[in-house]
């Protein structure tokens, strides 16, 4: 026999290997699971679910034990999603031209440095303002601008029928309509150089704005009466969430042109312009009293 093998049987007889293992010892017994009992759902108090009728607030919706419902967490990350892919959005560069629009830009470069630099966003680049000069009406009443801001996919789907409702009311009312201009990479303020160019008595920027739970395609528009860079949102007035369950564009439309009537007549715009006498022509636009709220849409069906 080999060394190796003398060795390694000589250390199995030391360590016990020749004789024979013992039976391992018997398991302990493991008790059975107890039954799962799953917590009800709770769904808040009266007064929550009450509440939660008057506003798209995420408002009562209750929780199973400490966590909340599969189909409530299910619902908030299908809204969050919308609201993403709303501001991930670009306006496409030829999309202006395309539909018959000035197209404009903004001094930003690209979709990253729009997000994180708004002053940029303000101004127009070289390029547009020439064509602006050059290519727009001058000495108009009313300055449309339509408009990416932080929901290409608002501009897209409605911008142009709120610019074309929007139009159509101001130049009912008498009033003068400038060349219609798309900008991209474009923030509010931008509407205050571009009407200042064209000696624009109100400029009024409709854009996509304010994507939130569930609402990607929401537009608002601001106007200013006598454009000039330098105007603060004091000097503006505003209306948001028009889209289809909020203000409907053909409805806002006609409103804002209301609005740019009274500033031209007032010779004024922002917290100074006086709307209690056009109620009747703005609704709860010019109203105090608490607005119905929009339809809350479900993304998500979980089934039961």
């Amino acid at each position: 026999m080999a060394r190796t093998r003398e060795l390694v049987a000589e250390l199995r007889e030391r360590l016990g290997g020749a004789a024979p293992q013992p039976p391992p010892a018997p398991l302990p017994r493991v008790p059975e699971p107890p039954v799962r009992v799953f917590p009800k759902r709770h769904e808040g108090s009266r007064y929550a679910r009450e509440t939660a009728a008057h506003t798209t607030a995420l408002l009562g919706i209750g929780q199973v034990g400490t966590r909340y419902a599969t189909d409530v967490v299910l619902q908030f990350q299908a809204e969050l999603a919308v609201a993403h892919e709303a501001v991930a959005t670009e306006l496409p560069e030829d999309w202006a031209a395309k539909n018959g629009l000035l197209g404009l830009r903004s001094r930003v470069t690209h979709h990253r440095e729009f997000l994180l630099r708004p002053d940029l966003g303000r101004r127009l680049d070289d390029l547009s303002l020439a064509r602006l000069k050059m290519e727009a009406k001058h000495g108009v009443d009313v300055q449309p601008i339509l408009a990416d801001g932080l929901s290409a996919v608002a501009c897209m789907q409605s911008g142009l029928e709120l610019l074309a409702s929007f139009t159509r009311a101001c130049e009912a009312r008498g009033l003068t309509v400038g060349t219609p201009v798309c900008a991209r990479y474009a923030r509010v303020w931008l509407e205050d150089e571009i009407g200042q160019t064209v000696k624009a008595r109100v400029a009024a920027i409709l854009l996509g704005e304010r994507p939130g739970l569930g609402t990607g395609d929401g537009l608002s528009a601001y106007l200013v009466y006598e454009p000039a860079v330098g105007k603060t949102d004091g000097d503006r007035n505003m209306m948001s969430n028009i889209h289809a369950r909020g203000t409907p564009p053909a409805v806002a439309g006609d409103r804002l042109a209301v609005l740019a009537r009274a500033m031209v007549d007032q010779k004024r715009s922002g917290v100074s312009l006086e709307l209690g006498h056009l109620v009747a022509e703005l609704g709860d636009a010019a109203s105090r009293h608490h607005r119905a709220p929009q339809v809350r849409e479900r993304l998500v069906e979980v089934p039961t």
